[in-house]
């Protein structure tokens, strides 16, 4: 084990330079996507992408704001400095459609992957055509037809995303969108398609789901997750209690038959998507009053848990959780070596 001195100082320059790939036993520090330009100069070299960053007009809220990525072959940089990455524009669409033929997502997967190497861990979103009770479309929720559909999963999703990422592939999270009061299905109703959906569909230990309705955060859906091997996915998001509150609601259980937490750093408690990006772009820095201590203080508490417990865990950090995901990183590793005491060094 190192001296607890130099492995501060160690510590303190990894942070100051954006390196967590290595910082801590059994925690692994990454983001909500990558390939933003805001991050030039933390994560990215500028003269690697000059004159390569693509720029796209995207709507939200009724405003218009311009976005601006790096080619895929930044994802090499960006592994440098984190341990795990979670991409989410597999939620939009399944990697195969109905007839077996390869989407623009596939091939856009298959890209990143041709730009990872051994060591790299990708936690993906499954598609929500599968995980969506209702889907948003032309201005109302319409009923998803494919919801929970086994087959559909396997096939349009499960079999190529595991053939293509081959062990890079480390979590499927199945997000459940926010369901209104007037809405709501029953607990009972939730959890009986539940059980029927991962009682058949493959045993895997990297399945995980987001509950992001709080009373779908109750015994009887646990018992399902615990059955299947399910992880509980913790979410610091809108309209969710805070993150202990949740994992308080499970018993402080670990439901993944592989023994992995994952934790999303999505939203301010309070705050909606919208408000949230409007805020946050274009992702380049902190932004003041947005980012709420308490986050960061859960977060370093679970990587602390994770050496003590030996739990693998994945914090996943998005830019609308304060303004510029890499930053935010850096408070949570500052929180986490604040208290010498209670963690070990990484040798």
């Amino acid at each position: 084990m190192n001296n607890p001195v130099d492995s501060t100082d160690q510590n303190a320059n990894k942070i100051e330079q954006f390196r967590f790939r290595a910082l801590a036993p059994h925690t692994f520090l990454g983001t909500a996507s990558d390939r933003y330009a805001g991050w030039m100069g933390q994560i990215y070299t500028e003269e690697r992408y000059e004159g390569r960053i693509a720029r796209r007009t995207k709507k939200v809220g009724g405003k218009s704001f311009v976005e601006e990525t790096l080619p895929v072959e930044s994802v090499e940089e960006y592994f440098e400095h984190f341990a795990v990455l979670e991409l989410d524009y597999t939620f939009y669409s399944s990697l195969l459609d109905k007839n077996g033929e390869p989407t623009r997502i596939f091939h856009v997967l298959k890209r990143y992957r041709e730009h990872m190497k051994e060591g790299d861990r990708v936690i993906v979103k499954v598609p929500q055509i599968i995980s969506a009770q209702k889907f948003w479309r032309g201005g109302q929720y319409i009923e998803n037809e494919a919801y929970l559909n086994p087959e559909v999963f396997r096939a349009q999703f499960y079999e190529p995303v595991k053939k293509m990422l081959g062990p890079t592939l480390n979590g499927m999270v199945f997000e459940q969108e926010y369901q209104r009061k007037k809405d709501r299905l029953p607990i009972k109703e939730v959890a009986g398609d539940l059980e029927r959906f991962f009682g058949s569909i493959p045993e895997d230990t990297r399945y995980h789901i987001e509950l992001r309705t709080e009373a779908y955060l109750s015994s009887q859906i646990f018992r399902v997750l615990e059955k299947h091997g399910v992880g509980q996915v913790l979410s610091h998001w809108t309209w969710l209690p805070s993150l202990r509150k949740q994992l308080n609601r499970a018993g402080n259980r670990v439901f993944n038959w592989g023994g992995q937490r994952i934790i999303r750093l999505m939203t301010p408690m309070g705050m909606r998507y919208e408000n949230a990006y409007s805020k946050a772009h274009p992702f380049n820095k902190l932004v003041d009053g947005m980012l709420q201590p308490h986050m960061v203080k859960e977060a370093a508490g679970f990587m602390r848990e994770a050496v003590e417990k030996s739990t693998r865990t994945s914090i996943i950090i998005n830019n609308r959780a304060g303004g510029n995901a890499p930053i935010i990183a850096q408070k949570v590793a500052e929180e986490y070596f604040r208290d010498p005491q209670k963690i070990q060094w990484q040798t």
